[in-house]
């Protein structure tokens, strides 16, 4: 794919932004791709556990903690009082990779697909949303609007990921 390129997956709640991830990352990696994702919580959260070294380490004031094995590691990094993280900032920590799927951040400025579901009864952000350049949907597509893939047709969004994915570069400078 050459340089890094990057896509938002935005929706409503409920919309299956999750549920499609899972379904895409495996065709894009079967596909040669090195892909890495970017999560957003929008509440306190934690991937330790009290009572291990690690949750002790951070607890007793640690700014970072670096848990590894064989297999995997994380870096724990506490912000503290000081102001979440820029899109931009969290992006520069990711390692090399081919593509970086982001989930969340819907209210960034960057390339993003909308995952939408009428059925949810919430409307569509793509109308409101600029930077919304595909959607995957399980309703007919939008006589008008971005390029329009069948949700449940997980090879025909990943053309779409493909096509519509924007240089990371632009999200850096």
């Amino acid at each position: 794919m050459g340089d890094p390129r990057v896509l938002g997956v935005v929706g409503w709640s409920g919309a299956g932004k999750t549920t499609l991830l899972i379904k895409l990352i495996p065709l894009l990696t079967r596909g040669g791709l090195k892909v890495s994702t970017l999560k957003h919580a929008h509440h306190a959260f934690d991937i330790d556990v009290p009572g291990k070294d690690s949750y002790e380490h951070r607890q007793a004031g640690a700014g970072e903690v670096l848990v590894f094995s064989g297999r995997r590691w994380a870096l724990m990094h506490e912000v503290g009082d000081a102001p979440e993280p820029s899109l931009a900032d969290l992006l520069r920590r990711l390692s090399p990779c081919d593509l970086i799927l982001i989930e969340g951040f819907k209210g960034e400025p960057h390339a993003k697909l909308e995952v939408f579901r009428p059925a949810l009864g919430k409307p569509p952000l793509h109308p409101q949303d600029r930077d919304i350049v595909a959607v995957a949907s399980d309703a007919p597509a939008a006589a008008a609007g971005p390029p329009w893939a069948d949700l449940n047709d997980p090879q025909a969004v990943a053309a779409l990921v493909l096509a519509h994915a924007q240089p990371l570069a632009d999200l850096l400078s």
